[in-house]
């Protein structure tokens, strides 16, 4: 068994590679093989999101605070609140953040397979992230 103690790992804000905005990542995990589960508290603040992307084993969103998005391709984007849990299925290209005017966290959970548990894609446009005002 083995304790990581609140505050022994430092926050890290997440690369301008992935995501737009202010982000920070608290926490991140992965579990020694022959486990495959990884994961992170991440946190967006207002406009701040992902860009688009595919998970190989899926992905569980549990929302904590605030007020997000999620949106998977060809679908109307979603509003999701604290205590909102979403599933993600392998291979489903998707993006997800705060809202417009509101910060927003969630804890990420994803498997990895063959040691890869993302694949990152091209950036969420801001004309296709102002298009979610509606939500």
């Amino acid at each position: 068994m083995d304790i990581t103690r609140c505050g022994t790992v430092p926050s890290a804000s997440g690369p301008a590679t992935y995501f737009t905005g202010n982000v920070r990542i608290d926490m991140p995990f992965q579990a020694a093989a022959p486990a495959r589960v990884g994961g992170a508290t991440v946190t967006f603040a207002p406009g701040a999101r992902t860009a688009w992307h595919t998970h190989p084993l899926g992905q569980t969103l549990i929302v904590t605070a605030g007020s997000g998005l999620v949106q998977k391709e060809g679908q109307p984007v979603e509003r999701i609140r604290p205590g909102d849990m979403v599933w993600i299925a392998p291979g489903e290209r998707h993006w997800h953040g705060a809202s417009p005017t509101t910060g927003m966290t969630h804890i990420a959970i994803a498997e990895s397979l063959d040691g890869r548990a993302v694949d990152w894609l091209e950036q969420v446009s801001d004309e296709q992230y102002q298009a979610t005002s509606a939500a």
